[in-house]
């Protein structure tokens, strides 16, 4: 990737017990997103691309457009955080995915969300 084009990613999760149910296989998670623009050309967030794993290895994807309504536009040194959640049927789990983002010089490129544990707590140590 180059200078220009360089999108920093940083996620939270948060385990949301109030709205899960173990017993039914329900777990909720939420999760906050800190994206930020650390190249030097302005960019637009176009599309978004998750792939969610539980421990048992059911697999969610989920595609569209922007974040959570939005296709922020950052400029070098901005930064955009929303957050949103996630349910799936285990205790722990995996996300990660990645951005679709247009510079404003018209380059498009990926910004790679890592990979990010879900996990009730004192599940993992």
């Amino acid at each position: 990737m180059s200078e220009k084009n360089k999108i920093l990613v940083e996620v939270a999760p948060q385990y949301i017990e109030s709205q899960s149910a173990p017993d039914s296989n329900r777990y909720i998670f939420a999760y906050t997103i800190t994206i930020t623009n650390v190249g030097i050309t302005p960019a637009k967030l176009l599309t978004r691309h998750w792939l969610i794993t539980d421990s048992n290895g059911k697999k969610q994807e989920v595609k569209g457009n922007g974040v959570i309504g939005e296709q922020p536009h950052l400029n070098p040194g901005e930064t955009f955080r929303y957050t949103s959640g996630a349910m799936i049927e285990t205790p722990v789990g995996v996300m990660q995915g990645k951005y679709v983002m247009l510079s404003d010089s018209g380059d498009q490129f990926k910004a790679a969300i890592p990979q990010f544990t879900l996990s009730i707590p004192r599940t993992l140590h």
